[in-house]
């Protein structure tokens, strides 16, 4: 039968290479595919690394694609045929499927040269040169060829130093010399073309930063020479000097700093109209020289004072051009932001008159979304979300947004009517209000628009869930948040909740299956003991928290990323002082709820290097841990304040809540009874992954995960055994897995898929594997290699895990 199919397989790539053939032209040739050979000087011999890729990614157009030499999707092309409808099913497949021929033409090879020897010039390895040639099939019969090209690389020209050239001590050319500080031509650099434009770029934004509005990047030029090697000796013979000047042509209107005269803004609030900002009302009123025209009065003239950070008199910056136009576009009330900036028209001036046109959004909208997802846990399930907006709530650019939403999750394996199901699905339902005001409210407090760089907000949430575990109970929540969001440049952002007030009861507790878990002999009376809690505690928290985060612009040209999150969170205090003490033992309470007096810390640090430009090397590190003290250190920490391990954006080859704490096994039964449920106090977890660029669809990923929970204090409080404990043998009780993930990148969305095994069980230091008739006791080696067994249904079944999600893990 294998055979059979060989020879028939055989067959088509026959006739299929014949159809291609038939629609060649006479002395043409199919190009498939290309070839780059590098040849470094044999005097010098310069470091060639990597250039033969550079090279290769120049050649254009792209060959045809081919299985064995066989260009598939040409037949394809060809076998479609031309289609009647451009728009139709037939057109869709042969783009889809096939791919017009190209041919090797020696015309284009010629082009490909050229381009391939400006790039090595541009790139520092002057007077290097590229031929090539067309190389037809060996075999007549099949009219292919590919294109060779051979370089000949001469060594690489460095930078020696760089000189800012000026005739005089004007402002601008004192502007111009102080901009070189930051400069990205470094002593040792290999000359760049790029690099070179880029600097010159940065140049233009700085004393755009320095009022220079109409001075531009062409303005300077770089003048390079490299005999500086023959007329000293002390010198390597491939090194340069740089000189940058401005070009002597440059009007002395681009040397000038502009200041700002009037500013004029105009709602455009009339549907459908375009009012001409030229042709402003003049007896508008006049406030910190900003003209407002609002037709329709739908706007407070506070939210464009706030948003605007040029005044009259102001010099200008680019930096206020930006960050104005920012937060116009950030009160999500106008579709579109049109800005422009006029010479005042007189004699010798220098001042600069700012127009904004402005096209706004409807106030209100409605948005219904449908979301389907499946879990490593065997869980899948869906979510109805219903949101009303309202984006002008007070006139002053106030969001007020109502969210209701109602979601489930199913068991997917198994029967949903057995019993060993009970407690492992869910329905959760509730609402949400936010609103969000473009300024801070708090008395005598004031930002002052043009020193920070993005408009602060005050946030006002109050929201409601019910979440049930079904046949077991469910959990209401009452929660409401005062909280303000403000940063002073683009790269870090701080947010500040100073008053979060959470009410968090069990309800509709299914007393017989309780009873039921309590009385089986095979139950873990651990897990007894932790889900009693879990069930039969209330909780009222009147808390607060900060977080900031720190994002940094890379420099240009860096391969290093970074960011870096952290927070802490505190809470009880205020109440914990109000409230009168209980007997020993016993916390305070508020309304006859437990008072939780808790703190919390948390932080996030990732870093991203750049390998090539389809490789990305992506690490995270996470650390946290919440922690009772004074009225409620006996108390455990509620679990949606605590943490969990696993799952698709956590240690990827364990279920999500199926990991630790510490060295405790999962318990068989309690998995059965109420599904994957591990959470404790402390958080610490690595994750590492090799990013890999297939396509500009297909992408793929190799990475490793590491880390483990554990609990604070003695196994009372934490529900667990000593093993779940934090001590100085936690390294011991670190868990580590990896895998190869698949992503589809379809630039509005990543769809993911991740299958990843545990490479490290942490429960294993504590399992008995022998004891030797000594009484010696050797317990199991927690590195797993040896178990691996791809061919056991019952191991892949425990052991390979498969995540589903959409995104990035990190």
């Amino acid at each position: 039968m294998k055979s059979n199919i060989g020879y028939i397989l055989a067959i088509c790539i026959f006739l299929g290479s014949c159809s291609v053939n038939r629609y060649v032209p006479e002395g043409q040739s199919i190009y498939v595919g290309n070839k780059v050979n590098v040849q470094s000087d044999t005097i010098s011999k310069p470091n060639v690394t990597g250039v033969a890729d550079q090279l290769e990614e120049l050649i254009k157009p792209p060959a045809n694609k081919t299985i064995f030499g066989f260009p598939w999707k040409v037949w394809f092309y060809y076998w479609i045929g031309e289609p009647k409808d451009e728009g139709g099913l037939r057109s869709w497949f042969r783009k889809k499927l096939g791919e017009p021929p190209r041919y090797a033409t020696q015309r284009i090879v010629d082009i490909n040269s050229a381009n391939m020897a400006a790039f090595l010039d541009n790139e520092g390895y002057y007077r290097s040169n590229v031929k090539g040639r067309v190389i037809p099939n060996k075999n007549k019969r099949k009219r292919t060829a590919i294109t060779e090209y051979d370089a000949y690389v001469m060594p690489r020209y460095v930078i020696n130093e760089i000189s800012y050239v000026v005739p005089d001590s004007s402002l601008f050319n004192r502007d111009l010399v102080l901009a070189k500080e930051k400069t990205l031509l470094k002593k040792g650099d290999p000359i760049r073309l790029e690099v070179i434009t880029t600097e010159r770029t940065r140049i233009d934004q700085e004393l755009k930063g320095k009022g220079y509005y109409y001075f531009n990047p062409d303005y300077l030029i770089v003048k390079v020479d490299s005999t500086i090697g023959r007329a000293d000796s002390t010198l390597g013979p491939q090194q340069v000097n740089l000189f940058l000047e401005v070009k002597k042509e440059t009007a002395q209107t681009s040397l000038k700093q502009y200041f700002i005269n009037r500013i004029y803004v105009n709602t455009g609030t009339e549907e459908n109209k375009q009012t001409d900002s030229t042709a402003l009302v003049t007896n508008n009123p006049l406030r910190r020289g900003i003209t407002v025209t609002d037709p329709g009065n739908h706007y407070k003239r506070r939210i464009f004072y706030d948003a605007i950070g040029f005044r009259r008199g102001n010099m200008y910056t680019n930096t206020m051009h930006d960050v104005s136009l920012q937060r116009l576009i950030n009160l999500q009330n106008f579709r579109f932001v049109k800005n422009r900036f006029d010479l005042v028209p007189r004699s010798d001036s220098a001042l600069l008159d700012v127009y904004y046109d402005l096209s706004p959004m409807k106030k209100k909208s409605l948005q219904t979304t449908l979301s389907a997802s499946t879990k490593s846990n065997n869980l899948g399930g869906s979510q109805l979300d219903v949101t009303w907006r309202h984006r002008n709530f007070f006139r002053g650019a106030e969001m007020l947004a109502i969210n209701a939403y109602f979601g489930f999750d199913v068991q997917l394996g198994g029967s949903r009517t057995s019993s060993n199901n009970i407690g492992n699905e869910y329905i959760r339902y509730g609402a949400k209000a936010d609103l969000s005001f473009p300024r801070f409210i708090i008395p005598f407090v004031r930002i002052r628009p043009e020193k920070s760089q993005a408009l602060p907000k005050t946030i006002l949430s109050l929201a409601y869930e019910n979440r049930i575990q079904r046949n077991f109970y469910t959990t209401r929540s009452i929660r409401g948040d005062w909280s303000y969001i403000w940063r002073r440049n683009s790269e870090v952002e701080h947010t500040l909740t100073p008053i979060s007030i959470n009410f968090v009861e069990p309800r509709n507790i299914n007393t017989e299956l309780l009873g039921e878990i309590a009385t089986d002999p095979n139950t873990n009376p651990t897990d007894v003991d932790r889900l009693f809690r879990l069930v039969d505690t209330k909780f009222f928290i009147m808390g607060s928290n900060y977080s900031v985060s720190y994002r940094p612009t890379p420099r240009p040209f860096s391969k290093n990323q970074v960011a870096m999150t952290g927070g802490i969170e505190w809470g009880g205090n205020i109440l914990s002082m109000l409230t009168k003490k209980n007997p020993e033992g016993y916390p305070k309470e508020f309304l006859k709820v437990p008072i939780l007096q808790y703190v919390k810390v948390d932080g996030d640090v990732r870093y991203y290097r750049t390998i090539t430009p389809s490789i990305k090397w992506a690490n995270r590190i996470l650390v946290g841990a919440a922690k009772p003290y004074g009225n409620s250190k006996t108390m455990p920490i509620p679990q949606f304040k605590q943490y969990f391990a696993g799952g698709s954006t956590g240690i990827r080859a364990f279920r999500p809540r199926s990991l630790g704490p510490g060295a405790v096994a999962p318990d068989t039964l309690s998995i059965r009874l109420i599904g994957y449920q591990s959470f404790a106090d402390i958080r610490m977890e690595f994750n590492s992954e090799v990013r890999m660029k297939f396509t500009d669809i297909i992408n793929g990923a190799v990475f490793v995960d590491a880390g483990n929970i554990w609990s604070f204090g003695d196994s009372t409080r934490a529900a667990y055994p000593g093993t779940a404990l934090i001590s100085n043998k936690f390294l011991k009780q670190v868990a580590v897995g990896g895998g190869i993930g698949l992503r589809l990148d379809f630039s509005y969305l990543i769809f993911r898929l991740d299958l990843a095994t545990p490479f490290r069980k942490p429960w294993y230091v504590n399992e008995v594997k022998n004891v030797s008739d000594e009484g010696v006791v050797e317990y199991k080696n927690p590195w797993v290699f040896n178990e691996i067994k791809f061919g056991s249904r019952a191991w892949r079944k425990e052991n390979l895990i498969l995540n589903i999600a959409v995104g990035l893990p990190f």
